[in-house]
């Protein structure tokens, strides 16, 4: 039998099989949306709340439910379900916010619930399917399949994303056809 004192060497080099063996690792907070279940990378998730009346802000778009103040912080709650094009969400005080850290500002995801905490290998994180153009799709990042379950994990960055969908260009465009420009009442 070969023991060895801890030196430096040795100490770093269980450190870095330590960190490799993690970073092939991630986890995330599963939630439910209705039947589906999504996740979001645990690293972000700054806390878990109950569902609680926010203020509502004039002039923002639909998936924006409004503001809660956190602790003197305005946070941004987001409709997930109205974010995917499926409708408002009807909250009850069953429902949960999830607040989460993106590019460096608080933002509130109102959930159904809370489901686990998900740990996969980044190996098992499949790309979502492009079979036809979704707004959903956009804001996904990859599949996961846990068990019998498959869990769709959000992509935050685009969920913020400040793209027109459809729905959006369309009532830009009418409302600048409709309103004559200032150049054109000089005339």
């Amino acid at each position: 039998m070969n023991i060895q004192a801890a030196s430096p060497e040795n100490t770093a080099g269980i450190a870095n099989a330590a960190a490799g063996m993690r970073a092939d690792r991630t986890e995330f907070i599963s939630f439910a949306i209705g039947d589906d279940q999504y996740g979001v990378d645990i690293m972000a998730v700054r806390e878990i709340k109950g569902w609680s009346n926010v203020t509502h802000l004039p002039k923002q778009p639909d998936y924006v439910r409004g503001v809660l103040n956190l602790r003197g912080v305005m946070v941004p709650i987001i409709d997930l379900r109205r974010r995917f094009g499926e409708g408002p969400t009807e909250t009850t005080p069953l429902h949960i916010v999830i607040i989460v850290q993106i590019e460096g500002r608080q933002v509130g995801i109102l959930a159904d619930r809370v489901l686990d905490i998900v740990s996969c290998e980044v190996s098992q994180i499949q790309p979502v399917p492009k079979v036809a153009q979704s707004a959903r799709e956009d804001f996904l990042s990859g599949l996961v399949s846990i068990d019998d379950a498959m869990l769709a994990l959000v992509d935050l960055p685009n969920l913020l994303s400040a793209q027109l969908d459809e729905n959006d260009a369309g009532a830009v465009a009418g409302s600048k056809s409709a309103a004559p420009s200032p150049a054109s009442l000089d005339q």
